[in-house]
């Protein structure tokens, strides 16, 4: 997978991954993706969720090891 940006958002509480994850698919164009990374288990609904709301596609997600990583395409 091409991925443009890599998100860290680990040790971060909702709702700061999504406004990080937000923050950072500002500055992507159209079709590019955004992988974050979060151990906040609150992560699992509210990132898809914001992408969904925001006109985003996660891609792919995935937990290993506590931490959460998604791959968001921009809308």
């Amino acid at each position: 997978m091409n991925v443009n940006k890599v998100l860290d958002a680990k040790g971060l509480a909702c709702p700061m991954p999504v406004v990080k994850a937000k923050k950072a698919m500002d500055e992507l164009t159209s079709g590019q993706v955004l992988e974050v990374q979060t151990t906040d288990k609150g992560s699992k609904n509210d990132l898809p969720a914001w992408a969904k709301a925001s006109g985003h596609m996660v891609i792919d997600m995935k937990e290993e090891n506590g931490i959460f990583t998604f791959w968001i395409q921009k809308g």
